[in-house]
């Protein structure tokens, strides 16, 4: 694992839990002695005294064989909440000019206008005191109460924290989105890490990309650590995001285009995504959800856009339309602004409300993803993709003035989709909507540590 401290690094960085249920918790920073001690207390692995923050460490095979956390803790600042903690001056400059304005400041750099924009989120995430994000994977509803409980207990003692709102996430029927996508299918690797999803063909990022203080996805280029290193080193940036699903609108959208452009709806489906509905790329099974023989879940990953290896890509986009979701959201090696393997960023999340039914379209539910997007540099890499790839018509060639079909900031008046062969949809609107963000940094143990005013080192189970 070359000289990655996997003790020292939040899980949620480098590894997808899997956990069925999910919920964060967004608290205030009332008093910074008393929440200061429980950041101490979520920094030691002590099973007696209650939950703890996961480590990467905690998800490689170690005795006994096989056996995996319950449940699963991670934390995350924003710049008001690191000052609320206190930490001094010259640590609070350091931090990127990016993270310190926040996601509400940074809303138009990423497409949150109009319906996104902030006056639209949920109070709590617009509020000056959103300063912690406590985050909980569990594998079950009742373990997933319990760990809640045990951590707003823990974080409300001596008037440490209050609690603002908290969001919650779950598994859909099939672990699918809302759309009806499968979910979750690509992740990248990163070096001297074990695959955190299914196999990448694609060259493992360098560690760099997604912790800071290490080499980084530009050749001899490390991002700046926030100082001291103890508190900077080994931590990373997320991106968190309430996002809401317009999904009976998508739907209503595929029956009136399928009919009018002659296709089938779930063609028409998978070449907005660039994948069918069950996972399968369009890149790899242009003509079928099924193709035969079957395409193993190992290797739903294994398609590039250009040729390698004598496999032949799609740099024209015949099976895969250039302007596709996937493609847009991880060009792999195809020639796009920027590079295709600069900017890759870690995606976490799950679906909140229920399934949507056909038969009941007006149900009064809110439904969409709770997520964070994570890397090194939010600038770089989250704000990149938004504005240059999802929400911009020159990331390749050819595309004009487009967004990405499926979560861009689509206007019905100019909104356009080409489909091979000349077919153009149009007059759509945009499907994903803001509800809500923040920018957080995901600190190191040694960072929780030193928050805390805490040296002890961990302690083992």
């Amino acid at each position: 694992m070359g000289d990655l401290d996997l003790d020292d690094i939040q899980g949620i960085i480098v590894r997808g839990y899997r956990k069925p249920v999910a919920r964060h918790l967004l608290l205030r920073v009332d008093r910074a002695e008393a929440f200061r001690a429980a950041l101490g207390d979520l920094a030691d692995e002590d099973h007696a005294s209650g939950p703890f923050v996961t480590v990467a460490a905690d998800w490689l095979p170690k005795p006994p064989a096989g056996v995996v956390p319950t449940h699963c803790v991670n934390i995350g600042f924003t710049f008001a909440g690191l000052a609320a903690l206190g930490l001094p001056d010259t640590s609070l400059g350091s931090f990127p000019e990016e993270f310190k304005q926040g996601a509400v400041h940074r809303a138009a750099e990423v497409g949150d206008t109009g319906p996104s924009a902030p006056e639209h989120w949920v109070p709590s995430l617009v509020s000056p005191d959103a300063h912690v994000l406590l985050s909980i994977f569990a594998d079950g509803d009742a373990e997933l109460d319990s760990v809640s409980a045990d951590l707003r207990s823990r974080t409300a003692a001596g008037g440490g924290a209050t609690e603002l709102d908290h969001f919650d996430g779950r598994f859909l029927p099939g672990e699918v989105a809302h759309f009806g996508y499968r979910d979750g299918l690509s992740q990248p690797t990163i070096a001297g890490l074990p695959m955190a999803g299914l196999p990448d063909p694609l060259p493992p990022a360098p560690p760099g990309a997604f912790l800071l203080g290490h080499p980084s996805q530009h050749e001899g280029f490390v991002f700046p650590v926030p100082q001291p290193a103890e508190l900077g080193r080994n931590g990373s940036f997320g991106a968190f995001r309430i996002l809401r699903q317009d999904v009976h609108g998508f739907e209503t959208f595929l029956d009136r285009e399928a009919a009018r452009a002659g296709i089938d709806k779930e063609l028409l489906a998978a070449k907005l995504c660039g994948r069918w509905r069950n996972g399968v790329p369009i890149a790899m099974s242009p003509d079928t959800a099924s193709p035969d023989p079957p395409i193993p879940t190992e290797k739903l990953n294994f398609f590039d856009y250009v040729d390698v290896d004598g496999q032949p890509g799609d740099p024209l986009g015949r099976r895969c339309p250039i302007g596709s979701h996937i493609r847009r959201a991880n060009p792999r090696s195809a020639r796009v602004a920027g590079s295709g393997l600069s900017h890759r960023i870690v995606r976490r999340g799950l679906p909140y409300g229920p399934p949507y039914d056909p038969e009941h379209p007006d149900d009064g539910h809110e439904r969409g993803l709770v997520a964070m997007f994570i890397g090194v540099d939010l600038k770089d890499q989250f704000e990149f993709v938004m504005s240059e790839w999802l929400n911009d018509g020159t990331f390749a060639p050819g595309l004009g003035s487009t967004k990405d079909p499926l979560t861009g900031a689509n206007d019905p008046a100019d909104s356009r989709f080409a489909l091979p062969g000349g077919t153009v949809l149009s007059g759509f609107s945009r499907f994903v909507t803001t509800r809500g963000g923040a920018y957080c940094f995901l600190p190191s143990m040694t960072a929780l540590r030193h928050m805390a005013g805490a040296v002890s080192p961990r302690r083992s189970p």
